[in-house]
């Protein structure tokens, strides 16, 4: 069963007001959703999620007891624009959670987890042609190296990348667990005693495979200008390249132009319009009852002008 994470300080945090008009970006199987649609009695949420079986399943479970959402199956990145669409130039509050669904790592022939055997996949959107198929048989040995290293900050990249080329040579890596066992072959044995030896470099190759980081950094910047007055940004992540983003977005947002710091008097178009509101990680009982969340961090803004 899929728990979302940081549930309690999301809502905590969101400033949800009964009439607002909230976005969830990425619906998953709905657990957000259900808490922020129980708080808007007289308001609307618009949920987003690329997964076709996350939107039937979730839908299906919040029509039970809501009416006021739309599911918009699409990419966040293009959250304006499906807003504008729906006449929606601005909202109370927008929730992102970074994290790939439990589901969608449980369910083996979706290719995102390194412990079952399937198709190399990882595609969110299903329909996207670039899979981590294409990724480990068609990219270069260079291409390999930097993607693994800069998105996996996996530090035996370059004998990873080294040794998918030359089992290539042989026949394409079709399966997973291939894969794993390549990237196993690559690292010292005391390398793998920690963390399991391929979850740096999956984790890179579905950062490729959805272009998430770029995506993210376009998505933010819209949702800082969708924002009314007193609305808050929420948002989840999993690893330090995408906390690394949320936070340096966040605080180019909240300082004061640096040009103008240290006037004695700043006029108000020189102030910030937003204020960061904290950083929140899981409670101890939180992570002992799912693993999941021990990772996760929470980052929330708010604006104020």
């Amino acid at each position: 069963m899929h728990k979302s994470v940081l549930l309690n300080e999301v809502i905590a945090n969101m400033n949800i007001k009964e009439d607002g008009i909230y976005v969830d970006a990425t619906l998953g199987f709905g657990g957000h959703s259900s808490s922020i649609l129980k708080e808007i009695k007289k308001g609307f949420l618009f949920a987003f999620d690329q997964d076709e079986e996350a939107i039937s399943s979730s839908y299906e479970r919040l029509s039970k007891s809501y009416d006021n959402f739309l599911i918009i199956k699409d990419n966040f990145v293009n959250m304006r624009k499906r807003l504008m669409e729906q006449n929606v130039s601005c909202v109370d509050g927008i929730l992102f959670d970074l994290g790939v669904s439990s589901p969608q790592l449980d369910e083996a022939y979706r290719g995102f987890s390194y412990h079952n055997d399937a198709r190399l996949d990882m595609r969110m959107d299903r329909n996207n042609k670039l899979s981590a198929y294409e990724v480990v048989n068609d990219y270069d040995e260079d291409d390999l190296a930097r993607i693994i290293y800069n998105y996996g900050e996996e530090k035996y990249a370059k004998s990873i990348a080294r040794n998918i080329v030359k089992y290539r040579k042989n026949k394409n890596i079709e399966t997973t667990l291939e894969l794993v066992d390549i990237i196993k072959s690559s690292m010292p044995y005391k390398a793998m005693r920690d963390t399991h030896p391929a979850k740096r470099t999956f984790q890179a190759i579905r950062i490729e495979v959805n272009d998430e980081l770029n995506v993210l950094k376009s998505a933010l910047e819209q949702a800082l200008d969708l924002l009314k007055v007193n609305g808050r940004i929420c948002v989840i992540t999993f690893h330090s390249l995408e906390d690394r983003i949320v936070a340096n977005t966040f605080k180019k947002y909240s300082e004061v132009d640096s040009n103008v710091a240290n006037l004695p008097y700043i006029p108000e178009e020189y102030l910030p319009k937003f204020k960061v509101v904290g950083k929140f990680t899981p409670s101890k009982e939180e992570i002992s009852e799912n693993n999941r969340a021990r990772s996760a961090k929470l980052r929330v803004i708010e604006r104020i002008r």
